[in-house]
């Protein structure tokens, strides 16, 4: 199924379509009050191609609410990217947890771009 936006909420691990477009439940979930969103990729997820920027750049301009960017981290760099396009905070897991990069590596990414790293 197509959405306005061409990206669609999934469940079960992305297997099962919902039929929801996910900029339009972004922006429904901040309406009802939504304190931030974690917007994950299902696409990206795992293959460390980086995040996908797009559905950033249309999430974040659907939402004013803080942007968690999900799936897809493969290099340093992708954090200080997905940043760049309106993620307030970014996650990784699996270059992490297979020694891929250090956690400091990316702070040092994101520091090196400018933006602040706690």
């Amino acid at each position: 199924m197509t959405t306005p936006s061409g990206y669609e909420v999934t469940t079960h691990g992305g297997t099962r379509s919902t039929g929801i477009d996910a900029v339009e439940w972004a922006a429904r979930a901040a309406e009802l009050g939504a304190g931030e969103i974690l917007l994950n990729s299902m696409d990206a997820d795992g293959v460390t191609g980086g995040f996908d920027l797009e559905m950033l750049d249309d999430v974040r301009r659907a939402v004013h609410i803080p942007l968690i960017a999900s799936g897809g981290a493969g290099q340093p760099e992708d954090f200080a990217a997905a940043a760049n396009h309106g993620a307030d905070a970014v996650l990784a897991a699996s270059v992490f947890h297979y020694g891929t990069m250090t956690i400091g590596q990316a702070k040092d990414a994101l520091r090196a771009a400018g933006h602040p790293v706690r």
